[in-house]
This record gives C-alpha cells, sequence and structure tokens, in this order.
C-alpha cells in the first residue's frame, strides 16, 4: 500500500500532517516551532535554544524524571534541536507507543518554567557555550555570519552569548514563550504507521487550548556582505578559513540546483574542492554546502590547513568557487544526481526522517511536496540550470574570514 500524505488543522490553528505508511515498522512524531534565533531580540540572544532545554524539566504536572522515564518506558529515541528558524521536539518509537510519544510530547510543549530549573540551566547553557569556543570552525562560523549579515537577526547566535544568556531574565522566557509557543506557530508532524485520526482526535485533546498569538516572521531578503575578517587565537594551530555567499531561499525552485552545484564544488569526495586541496595534500578539509533559509539562503565554503600554506588555499578556494563549472560534463551532473538521490531515498525509507522532512518543508512553506516529485526535481536538473543559479548567485564569498594560531602571549 503506498504512502499517503493527510493534512488537518485544529480550530486553534495547529496544523496536523503526516505521511502515513500502513506497512513501516515504526512511527515518528514531531512537534515543529517556526522560531528560532533569527525569531529573537538581540537582548534575548539565546533564549529559543535555552528554550528547548527548559522544555525537558517538566510540566506543571510531570517532572523532569516523569518525562525522560516516560519514554524510556516506551523505547523511544526522542530528542530535541534549535536552528536559526524552527524548534523541534520529536520522538521515534514502535507503532504501538505512538500515542504514548504523542502524549508525552505534547504534554512536555507546555513547561511549568519554574524559577529553580531556570536558574540551574543556565549555567548548563553557559558551559554549551563555552564547549562551542573549543571549536575552531564555530568560532569562526558564529563571528562571520555576524558580520555576513550586517546586524541582521541571521546573524544571531544560537545558543546565544555568554552576556545574553547571563542578563536573560525567567519572565522575558514566559513572554516570548507565550508569543511564538502558540497552536498557529506550530505544526505537528507525523510519519510511519500511524492512525491519523486517532492522532488528529488526541492532538486536539492535548493541545487544542494552546493559544493562537498571530506570530509572524520578516523574511525580506537581508543584505550581506562584508569586509574580511581575522581571528587569531593562541589555542589553535591550524588555519581555518570560511567564505560566506548569498544562494537561494528555501522556497526558491533554483534550490535543487544550487544543492548540486555546492556538492559539484565541496562534497566529502570527487569534488573540485577535494582534488584541488586534499588530494593535493595542502589541506585536511575542505567542503561546501548549501543552506537555505527563509526568504534568503547562503553557501558556505570552508578549508583547514597549515598556518604556512593559508594563502594559498584562500586562493584555490576563490579560484575553485569561480570557475566552479568550468570542464564539468554531463555525466559529472548524473553522479551528483544520482548520488543525491540515492540520500534522499534511503531517507525516505525511515519514518523518523520523513516525519523530519515533512515537518521542515511544511514550516518553511506551509505546503507538502512528495518525495517522489522532489526526486523528479533533482534529476531534471542540467547544466543549463546550474548555469543559470551560478550567474543568479555567484559562489565566490561576499565575505571571507580566517582564523591562524596567535603569538603566544608574554607573561
Amino acid at each position: 500500500m503506498p504512502v499517503s500524505f493527510e493534512q488537518r488543522t485544529l480550530d486553534n490553528g495547529l496544523t496536523v500532517i503526516a505521511e502515513v505508511d500502513p506497512e513501516a515498522d515504526s512511527s515518528a512524531s514531531g512537534f515543529f516551532v517556526r522560531t528560532g534565533a533569527r525569531d529573537e531580540q538581540p537582548a534575548l540572544m539565546g533564549v529559543s535554544h535555552f528554550l528547548e532545554h527548559m522544555m525537558f524539566k517538566g510540566t506543571d504536572t510531570l517532572s523532569a524524571e516523569d518525562i525522560n522515564e516516560g519514554f524510556d518506558r516506551l523505547g523511544a529515541r526522542n530528542n530535541a534541536y534549535t536552528s536559526t528558524e524552527m524548534t523541534c521536539f520529536y520522538a521515534h518509537s514502535l507503532p504501538e507507543h505512538q500515542a504514548g510519544c504523542l502524549d508525552l510530547l505534547a504534554k512536555m510543549m507546555r513547561p511549568a518554567l519554574r524559577q529553580t530549573d531556570f536558574d540551574t540551566e543556565k549555567g548548563v547553557i553557559l558551559e554549551e557555550i563555552a564547549m562551542y569556543k573549543d571549536n575552531p570552525f564555530w568560532v569562526l562560523y558564529e563571528a562571520l555570519c555576524e558580520q555576513h549579515y550586517r546586524g541582521h537577526t541571521l546573524g544571531h547566535r544560537v545558543l546565544g552569548t555568554d552576556d545574553t544568556i547571563k542578563a536573560l531574565e525567567r519572565d522575558a522566557m514566559q513572554a516570548y514563550f507565550d508569543a511564538r509557543y502558540s497552536a498557529d506557530n506550530t505544526v505537528l508532524a507525523l510519519a510511519g504507521r500511524v492512525d491519523f485520526d486517532q492522532a488528529c482526535r488526541q492532538a486536539e485533546t492535548l493541545c487544542g487550548s494552546w493559544n493562537t498569538t498571530g506570530a509572524e516572521r520578516n523574511s525580506s531578503e537581508p543584505e550581506t556582505g562584508s569586509m574580511p575578517l581575522r581571528l587569531t587565537d593562541e589555542r589553535v594551530n591550524r588555519a581555518y578559513l570560511l567564505g560566506l555567499a548569498r544562494a537561494p531561499s528555501y522556497g526558491d525552485e533554483r534550490r535543487y540546483a544550487a544543492s548540486l552545484l555546492a556538492k559539484l564544488l565541496g562534497d566529502s569526495d570527487n569534488s573540485r574542492l577535494h582534488w584541488a586541496l586534499i588530494e593535493t595534500g595542502i589541506a585536511e578539509e575542505a567542503q561546501a554546502a548549501y543552506d537555505p533559509h527563509d526568504g534568503t539562503g547562503s553557501y558556505f565554503i570552508y578549508a583547514s590547513t597549515d598556518p604556512e600554506n593559508a594563502d594559498d588555499v584562500a586562493e584555490v578556494l576563490t579560484n575553485e568557487a569561480q570557475r566552479v563549472l568550468e570542464g564539468t560534463t554531463d555525466a559529472d551532473l548524473e553522479r551528483l544526481r544520482a548520488k543525491t538521490a540515492t540520500g534522499v531515498t534511503v531517507g525516505g525509507e525511515r519514518p523518523n526522517d520523513r516525519m523530519q522532512r515533512l515537518g521542515r518543508q511544511w514550516t518553511y512553506l506551509g505546503a507538502y511536496t512528495p518525495l517522489e516529485v522532489e526526486l523528479e526535481r533533482i534529476r531534471a536538473v542540467t547544466l543549463d540550470d546550474l548555469s543559470t543559479v551560478f550567474e543568479a548567485f555567484p559562489l565566490a564569498p561576499s565575505s571571507f574570514g580566517t582564523l591562524t594560531p596567535a603569538e603566544p602571549s608574554q607573561s
């Protein structure tokens, strides 16, 4: 029996969607809230991610232990994540436990936000920020994004900063939650062997009292580009190079060509950067990727190398990005299309991956595209399509940053 798509909107605006597969051996459920770092006021930077943590600290009737033990008893794999534009809470289980997972997920979506939990978790968030400060790529990426987006909230750090987290108050978090964790700003996505009608009745019981707030987002495309960024740190012993360039948005049909173009330049193997930098031995890491957003998108081009090779690697990155289509044949494109289609198809065999794709797609577009249609669009990309998207969105970085070793401080 083929997979079928179902969609229903509750009276309060909560959208429930599903890809139902009666032959699947598992089921997956996830709440997707259309809120993330770009929706935060600068003084509240990091509140979305902080809230993600607080969801697991308990409700008025459930403790943190109740939630954790509840998912364990159901044998579920559950987790959450926060990005620039959405926050997701999900669980993957055997079909007979899908209703139990949905019950726990829905209840934890209305947390108590106790002051004691808030104070404790603030320390956890600060430790997480400190941990990422030890990741050279992440340090460079966050700093370059801030500069690249010229003060736009797309440049916000998902974790926030030491200053914003230390200054954040519990009541400000509650106000943010009340405004953005509303029924009409949330999607419940299901996939696998699920009873859709039953799930909708359950969602009505569990979520029917959620408020509607009309939460909005400014999705206009921001100005991008910046002066070169040069960071130094005496704790690193490699050179890290990162470039950002404007790319199609999530809702732009050219996103399929953009994704293949980025893979052509910097996929993990058999790409232009792989052959120019990895196989030649002048860099140990080299990649490019396409990252679509709401209203805009970006390419990033990255490499790490010995500091003595930094200038040479920067030149190669720029040159390969500028001439990525030179010499590219139909056979090269067919290889990329086949590899991409394989990855999409393999993911489509797992209910959890289908649920994630479904939830993200609806959160961004408010519409459904079947997996088979997306595969057709990937396979339909031509060399002319690559040229068209390259002309509109050149891969040459408009923002470029480096992180290199600093001279040890003299004591």
